[in-house]
């Protein structure tokens, strides 16, 4: 009997937990999209806010409309017009008092992770932390900049080590390129690797070789 329940728990807790997720996800987009409806009935006339009650309780409706926003906003962003705009939309933003402090650090950073050109993120290496002869995955994120730059002469990476089992958390070092191990494996396969805290291993293909590439 331990054996058959077992089996069925393999079977229904992932399916459970990817459905909470999911759940969790849609409930947060469909609560944001019924707040923007709430201050849409402000501004418009008696006679709609029935429809618009109709579209609140719409399942799923507030997640195709951030998708379609999306879209939409990144094939503005994409062409000449919408550039010329977004940079303007950017002065203005810079100019007001700690508003530019929040968006510059927080376009920077969005810049880099999501930059096609970029390469944060886009690689597995092993690392000694925290101790030598103790081993952890990290994820190069590119290399030292500014003042920290200055005083590191030799040929160093920055690296972020995630924490286990909640990867959002982690510690950012800069460790010299040779005191770094290369992996094969892909950066989805060493996520898993370190969400499920080892047990999840990727195939013996994807274990490390050489040194970190450029």
């Amino acid at each position: 009997m331990k054996k058959y329940i077992i089996a069925g728990l393999l079977v229904w807790l992932p399916l459970s937990v990817t459905l909470w997720l999911l759940t969790t996800v849609l409930g947060m987009v469909d609560g944001l999209f019924g707040r923007l409806l709430s201050g849409t009935q402000a501004v418009l006339p008696a006679g709609a806010h029935g429809f618009l009650e109709m579209l609140r309780h719409v399942p799923g409706l507030g997640l195709l409309v951030v998708g379609v926003a999306l879209l939409l906003t990144g094939m503005f962003a994409a062409n000449f017009v919408g550039q010329w705009w977004l940079r303007q939309g950017g002065r203005v933003l810079h100019r007001i008092p700690i508003v530019k402090s929040i968006y510059s650090s927080v376009k920077q950073v969005s810049d880099t992770l999501f930059s096609s050109s970029g390469n944060a993120f886009r690689e597995a290496v092993l690392v000694q932390y925290p101790r030598p002869g103790s081993w952890t995955i990290a994820f190069v994120t590119g290399r030292p900049g500014g003042e920290a730059a200055e005083h590191l002469h030799a040929d160093y990476l920055s690296l972020y080590v995630p924490t286990t089992p909640n990867p959002t958390s982690g510690f950012f070092l800069m460790v010299p390129r040779s005191d770094v191990i290369e992996l094969r494996m892909s950066v989805d396969e060493a996520l898993k690797y370190i969400i499920s805290m080892g047990v999840v291993a990727p195939p013996a293909s994807a274990f490390p070789t050489t040194a970190a590439r450029n």
